[in-house]
């Protein structure tokens, strides 16, 4: 069972939590922009209620969820509570405590993309507004997954700018960092909230023994996104990434960095092992939760903050795995617990179907990603029923 809480605004000790996929990124469509809105796809606008009532139901008290910044600022400066407004009042009668995430791969119509530093004082003032008006909630996830955020729109190519060069990316992924902090510092300021982050974890594998360096340098680069939050110089390798940036935007970054009242999110999935150096051999489920676990210590032995897995699904394994991955991720988060680390807590993402994540959603056909702890017809998997016994007993 969830922990009492401590304090006023404190994470529970470990957080058992389900989250409500509500990616919007744009990608082209047939050449066309076209907004992947996860909210329409899976049917939720429509059924707020029930979807919040049916992860209530499996005895978790915590939800990550998000409306699409973009409906809640239709246009710049006019702000609409609606969606809003209904999902925290039916978190409330649901006894669930929301981490708000307010910004989900998607701009409001009225930016052109993430390169566009302009967007950022336009999230400020939406955080600020935000705060003003909802006074309950205190666990922010202000932007999720920044890193990813920054990757798939200024270096694959995929959404949003749909850039594709280091130089973008290093900008791109400045102006996130710096939009994620200056939101958190208000969040700080206005209530003492914490950062409850959501952040995709690769885990980089040798496999073979000459391939160590190229994990050493992918592993420097994709870690990048926390020496930003957390103030800390970029690893060797990755040493001049950042040159393109301007230094008075990577000065603000290193005054805003945090250190407390935060609970770091590593989003680990099937996929996020990632083969170097060859062809993945058959790894088990247990072989990929064992690469993760070491991963876990590495990045803890670097940074040294509490952490959470705040996505995990069977992504990219098949149904029947979604059990025995639940479980071994389980387990190895509970030895890593009994040997000291601060782990904080699991989240299954999502409590639904999801659809196209099979491309990165730059293929919008509406093709079922089958990772839900219900189905699209919103019926409970068997693994809803593990969720729920695991979420029943402390870790």
């Amino acid at each position: 069972m969830i922990d009492a809480i401590a304090d006023g605004a404190s994470f529970p000790d470990f957080a058992w939590a389900i989250g409500e996929e509500g990616s919007d990124p744009l990608v082209l469509a047939d050449g066309v922009p076209y907004r992947q809105d996860q909210f329409e796809q899976s049917g939720h606008y429509s059924h707020v209620d029930e979807d919040l009532r049916s992860i209530a139901s499996l005895g978790v008290k915590v939800v990550r969820y998000g409306v699409p910044w973009r409906l809640s600022e239709p246009e710049a400066g006019r702000y609409d509570w609606t969606l809003w407004d209904r999902a925290l009042a039916k978190c409330a009668e649901h006894g669930l405590e929301p981490i708000i995430d307010l910004l989900h791969f998607g701009l409001p119509n009225f930016f052109t993309g993430f390169a566009d530093p302009r967007w950022v004082g336009s999230f400020i003032r939406y955080v600020e507004a935000f705060l003003g008006r909802y006074q309950e909630p205190r666990w922010f996830t202000p932007i999720n997954e920044p890193g990813v955020t920054a990757e798939l729109s200024g270096c694959l190519g995929m959404w949003n700018d749909r850039l594709a060069s280091g130089p973008d990316h290093a900008r791109i992924l400045a102006n996130v960092v710096l939009a994620n902090l200056e939101a958190l510092a208000r969040i700080r300021d206005d209530r003492g909230g914490w950062w409850i982050g959501s952040e995709a974890f690769p885990v980089p594998v040798a496999v073979e023994p000459k391939a160590e360096s190229d994990v050493q340098a992918l592993r420097a680069w994709i870690w990048l996104v926390w020496d930003l939050h957390f103030g800390r110089t970029p690893l060797p390798e990755s040493a001049r990434y950042l040159d393109p940036v301007d230094n008075g935007v990577l000065e603000r970054i290193a005054g805003l960095a945090v250190a407390d009242r935060l609970v770091a999110g590593l989003d680990l999935y099937p996929t996020s092992i990632v083969p170097i150096g060859g062809e993945a051999p058959e790894w088990s489920v247990q072989d990929r939760v064992s690469f993760a676990g070491a991963e876990f210590r590495r990045w803890h032995e670097r940074y040294g903050v509490p952490f959470w897995v705040a996505e995990t699904s069977n992504l990219s394994l098949e149904i029947e795995d979604q059990i025995p991955w639940l479980i071994s991720l389980t387990d190895e988060l509970r030895g890593l617990r009994a040997d000291g680390l601060p782990v904080r807590g699991l989240c299954w993402y999502s409590r639904g179907d999801q659809f196209d994540w099979q491309t990165e959603l730059v293929d919008p056909t509406g093709a079922v990603t089958e990772v839900g702890l219900f189905d699209t017809e919103r019926r409970a998997r068997p693994v809803a029923r593990v969720l729920a016994q695991l979420a029943s007993r402390a870790v």
